[in-house]
């Protein structure tokens, strides 16, 4: 079978540039900045999951905040930054900005960590079973992004029962 010139020219532009593209090696995650991860996040609809490998979590989180929220650390007692701040706002994940807890369900617990008594909507945050450290926990993570934020337990204030006692490092205030 025979071509039209102007159709083989066609055919070999194609070619060649479908052997460059196969041939260049494509951006991996390792090559975004956090700059460009950060404007990746706020350009997520709030109303959206949010997914990041890990080498990307690790550009635009501390390396204390990384522990906590990506590998389900624990931060001191007494010594963070939110479980006597009394100031007004809403807290919201320090990894994708999920309003998640208002500083009115704010309460004292005697714990040292950060403690309210609801979320701000019951679908801002996801409830499952922790195992970890020989004990059987509800642990709570951020719906948004997955993030581990802390424990919720039923020994908590009227009106819900509730104590969701949370890492100061899973949050960030915005306040009013």
């Amino acid at each position: 079978m025979k071509f039209p010139k102007m159709t083989m020219l066609h055919l070999r532009v194609a070619m060649i540039g479908f052997l460059l593209v196969s041939c260049t090696p494509s951006a991996t995650s390792d090559d975004r900045s956090a700059a460009q991860i950060q404007a990746t996040l706020k350009a997520i609809p709030m109303d959206q999951k949010v997914s990041l490998p890990n080498s990307e979590w690790k550009k635009v989180l501390s390396p204390e905040r990384y522990r906590v929220l990506r590998e389900s650390g624990t931060e001191p007692p007494f010594r963070n930054d939110y479980w006597d701040n009394h100031e007004k706002g809403t807290f919201i994940c320090a990894a994708c900005g999920n309003p998640l807890f208002s500083s009115d369900t704010k309460f004292d617990s005697g714990t040292g960590w950060p403690s309210f008594y609801q979320p701000v909507a019951k679908d801002k945050v996801e409830v499952g079973s922790d195992n970890s450290h020989g004990m059987t926990r509800d642990e709570v993570r951020c719906a948004r992004c997955e993030s581990h934020l802390g424990h919720v337990f039923d020994d908590g204030p009227a009106p819900t029962g509730l104590r969701y006692c949370m890492n100061s490092a899973s949050l960030k205030l915005e306040k009013r």
